[in-house]
């Protein structure tokens, strides 16, 4: 499951609507919604974001989280490290080759440190 798969469970639950339900109102099919919520598909397009954000009437920036947490859900990521030295392509590999083995508490380690570079100048 995507980031953007358990949000948008979590909101249609909440909601208590059905994937079959929310499929019809906003023009998917249920097996679509099902392949989201289990990260499954790619990345929805903006038009989708709007429509579920329309169909649930949520306010503003509860949609710009939605949004945000699906911009950061794609469940085929690629690293392209052409041109970058030569630890970073071995690094990029151990972690694609090691990521399923790695621990809960590991993954948040390597976050906080992601979040702490993003936050330097």
């Amino acid at each position: 499951m995507t980031p953007f798969g358990s949000a948008l469970r979590e909101l249609r639950e909440r909601k208590g609507v059905s994937q079959k339900e929310m499929a019809a109102a906003i023009g998917v099919s249920p097996a679509y919604l099902s392949a989201l919520e289990h990260g499954k598909r790619g990345l929805p397009n903006f038009d989708f974001l709007q429509r579920v954000a329309g169909y649930f009437n949520i306010i503003w920036d509860e949609a710009e989280e939605l949004f945000s947490t699906a911009g950061r859900s794609d469940p085929r990521v690629v690293l392209d490290t052409s041109g970058m030295k030569p630890e970073y392509t071995a690094f990029a590999n151990d972690l694609a080759k090691l990521i399923r083995q790695l621990p809960p508490d590991v993954i948040r380690e390597m976050q906080d440190i992601l979040d702490t570079a993003k936050k330097r100048p």
